[in-house]
């Protein structure tokens, strides 16, 4: 048996709710999803019980964490604690395009 898996994003599961995102990997202590925003889309307000990183593939929008706007365009990596609220919006004339990395430990 090989040490590795590889996961393809056309083969991977679609989330249970909108917008457009497959989760890429899933275990025990880590979750990695790709999210596609389309222009003027967006997420509701919403926190998580861990710590989850975002790194912007493609695109530019605006990541409202608690009462502050960040700016965010294509590279860009943001760090948000368990339990702060966010919420994303597709700021951009084409799709935004995000790795969702979830920290469960």
């Amino acid at each position: 048996m090989t040490p590795y898996k590889v996961y393809l994003l056309e083969d991977a599961l679609k989330i249970p709710f909108n917008p457009d995102g497959k989760i890429l990997f899933t275990s025990e202590k880590m979750e990695l999803v790709h999210l596609t925003l389309t222009p003027g889309k967006g997420m509701e307000k919403h926190s998580q019980p861990f710590d989850v990183v975002f790194f912007v593939l493609e695109g530019k929008g605006n990541l409202e964490i608690g009462s502050e706007q960040v700016l965010v365009k294509t590279n860009t990596c943001i760090h948000v604690g368990k339990g702060t609220l966010r919420k994303w919006s597709n700021t951009g004339s084409s799709d935004l395009k995000i790795l969702v990395i979830k920290n469960r430990c």
